[in-house]
């Protein structure tokens, strides 16, 4: 006997039994952007290397260490996307689309990094992600908020919290970027190797660490707050305002910077206690400068993604989840023209009923066989088709949920006694 192939490490399957929140969540999400606007963009899961690496940053964990990168057979260097947003950046500059300047588009998929597999992160999981092109105000880094509350609120989720901050310009950051060097130099020796690597690439990133001691150290750091130049501090003042006049409530934090380098002014992220050490569970901020980094005309940019997999994983846990999808009607056959006739049966159902779900027994059997899988798929009727029935043009009903006589109607009025008994599932297309 063969061995079984097991599936890589950090990949994981989403059974059928999983898939009705991934469904609702999904459902949801398309419901939000089209009320705000938000056209659908789909691009590619592979992309060349050197999009990444310009545009996440090259002291990034995500560049060092996380990229699935690889040669091809002719010699292009490619990576599988570790995020949504460079890609998108490079698809609306290959194809044009910011000649008109103003932009709101989404997507969803998977996304690709080598993180150490633990509840919650995956070498391979899934985004949904939002981008909006061409505006310079704070109304969108307001709008890209409310638009995420609404999905969340939508879905029913609670124990959030959103945190939000200031990176300012670049240039006030790199006056900031000299302050934190000369901070964290003074305490070199106690900082954890991630972060001595980091002092003179990219001190921000210390500010993220995850290290208990470098925390320490890191909440005594100047805050990039107080080096606002007075352009980006009107900008995250107006952003609160807005804020607080949408009743969302939040939290400023100082220290929260985001782990990717074209990040500039508002970065914001939703949080939840709920997950244990997975605590973001939607994250993002402005680029302005990411377009123009990319080859495109400089065009200022803000953009979220949400982690699919944690958002189910907070669904499932507040009792939340969607339920299964199962059939409304089981069709039992007895006798091979039963079976034929069967088949027939459930495809006029499905054309004039498209509400109505129908699932027709595989594989013969006796018709206890065939009770016992109609139970098991969750069907709320069997429908008995046998010879006997057949020679009668009747169908008997048996109900599988409740106590109630089992019934007989004529074939040619099913689809009408079925919708009566299921509520809305018998709305009949026209014609």
């Amino acid at each position: 006997m063969s061995k079984i192939i097991e599936p890589l490490r950090g990949v994981h399957d989403i059974l059928p039994a999983q898939v009705g929140a991934w469904q609702h969540l999904e459902r949801v999400a398309r419901e939000v952007f089209a009320a705000y606007g938000y056209e659908e963009f789909r691009v590619p899961v592979i992309e060349q290397t050197p999009l990444f690496k310009r545009s996440i940053g090259d002291f990034t964990d995500i560049v060092e260490k996380e990229m699935f990168s690889f040669v091809d057979q002719g010699e292009d260097h490619i990576t599988l996307r570790p995020e949504a947003t460079a890609g998108i950046v490079r698809a609306v500059i290959s194809n044009g689309m910011l000649r008109d300047n103003r932009l709101r588009v989404w997507c969803m998929g998977p996304m690709f990094r080598r993180e150490r597999p633990q509840a919650g992160r995956y070498r391979q999981f899934h985004q949904i992600d939002a981008e909006a092109f061409g505006f310079e105000g704070p109304d969108v880094d307001a709008e890209m908020i409310l638009l995420s509350a609404r999905l969340l609120r939508r879905l029913g989720l609670t124990r959030l919290k959103l945190l939000v901050n200031s990176l300012g310009t670049p240039a006030a950051r790199a006056a900031y970027r000299e302050r934190l060097v000369e901070y964290f130099g003074a305490h070199e020796a106690d900082l954890d190797e991630d972060s001595r690597r980091r002092l003179h690439g990219n001190p921000l990133r210390i500010l993220d660490s995850k290290d208990a001691r470098t925390q320490r150290i890191a909440a005594g750091a100047p805050r990039l707050l107080d080096s606002l130049d007075p352009e980006s501090r009107a900008h995250f003042d107006s952003l609160c305002a807005h804020l607080s006049s949408a009743g969302i409530e939040y939290h400023v934090e100082p220290h929260l910077v985001r782990g990717l380098d074209y990040y500039t002014r508002t970065v914001f992220e939703w949080t939840t206690d709920a997950l244990g050490a997975q605590s973001t569970v939607c994250a993002g901020g402005r680029y302005d400068g990411l377009v123009a980094q990319l080859g495109g005309t400089p065009t200022p940019g803000i953009g979220w993604a949400m982690g699919q997999e944690r958002i189910v994983m907070l669904l499932e846990a507040q009792g939340l989840a969607a339920p299964r999808e199962r059939p409304d009607v089981y069709l039992v056959l007895a006798g091979e023209s039963a079976q034929i006739a069967g088949f027939t049966l459930a495809e006029t159902l499905r054309d004039a009923w498209p509400n109505l779900k129908v699932q027709v027994n595989l594989g013969g059997g006796g018709i206890k066989a065939q009770f016992k899988r109609a139970d098991k798929s969750g069907a709320r009727i069997a429908a008995i088709l046998g010879e006997d029935e057949l020679a009668r043009g009747v169908v008997s009903l048996k109900h599988l949920r409740e106590e109630t006589a089992q019934e007989e109607c004529l074939l040619a009025q099913v689809g009408e006694r079925l919708g009566a008994l299921l509520g809305s599932k018998g709305t009949r297309t026209a014609g």
